[in-house]
């Protein structure tokens, strides 16, 4: 079995990867960071007596995608799972005062490049006549937050996203479903408040949020699920949070 992971140099990404090498998955393992994508496979090789292809590429660049992919060696396009992790928000502030590099930024991580990357995997699939893709969704795209605007908006993207495909891929026997998680402690926050650590942390100060293992265990818990039982939807939130803006701290 294979699995093609997005987003794999840090948390669900990573974590997503080290849950499917615990279950003898071959990976395919992307993201931008190309040394941590190194680490990250030496580590899973080692470690699980996995085979690992690191593809390190930028999935809002669709060229970027295309070449990656397409050199592929052919065992490895007959993709089980794909998990369109890499995702981000950037900025926290007012529509009025939203900056235009975050919102590209969202826009084309969150919506193109899992666009770009789907298109081209599905392909394979509907050729191999099986496979599952899980996207992974948020609260926020569920509900809408003050200051979450453009975030919240990708993140709605990607929900109807997934009907979409569910119907497309429907009649191709090719699992859809969607993981839709609340507060989960990675570089989310960091990312979000351009490094900002001190900042970041205050995020989850005086809580105990999701953790990128919980996340993962949940992912590939939906993809083992037997032949005919698809989950399309799932929420996963912290115990200590009811919704996108009720937080028990």
């Amino acid at each position: 079995m294979i699995a093609l992971i997005t987003g794999a140099t840090s948390g669900i990404g990573k974590h997503t990867a080290i849950e499917f090498a615990k279950n003898r998955y071959h990976l395919i393992i992307t993201g931008r960071r190309k040394e941590r994508l190194s680490e990250l496979k030496d580590f899973l090789t080692k470690k699980y007596e996995i085979k690992v292809i690191d593809l390190c590429f930028d999935v809002r660049d669709e060229q970027q995608v295309s070449n990656a992919f397409n050199n592929l060696p052919e065992a490895f396009q007959k993709i089980d799972v794909l998990v369109n992790n890499a995702g981000l928000a950037a900025g926290l502030s007012g529509i009025q005062d939203g900056k235009l590099h975050h919102w590209e930024q969202m826009i084309d991580t969150n919506i193109k490049g899992l666009l770009y990357v789907t298109k081209h995997i599905a392909q394979w699939m509907i050729q191999n006549k099986k496979g599952h893709i899980i996207n992974i969704g948020s609260i926020a795209g569920k509900e809408v937050y003050a200051n979450g605007n453009v975030y919240c908006a990708t993140k709605h993207a990607v929900d109807a996203l997934n009907k979409g495909m569910r119907i497309d891929l429907l009649p191709y026997g090719i699992k859809v479903s969607s993981v839709n998680p609340g507060m989960v402690e990675t570089e989310f926050s960091i990312v979000r408040f351009d490094g900002d650590e001190e900042r970041a942390k205050k995020v989850y100060e005086n809580i105990v949020p999701l953790k990128p293992e919980d996340i993962a265990e949940t992912i590939y818990w939906m993809a083992s699920r037997p032949a005919h039982v698809n989950i399309n939807d799932l929420l996963i939130m912290p115990t200590i949070q009811a919704n996108a803006t009720t937080v028990l701290r």
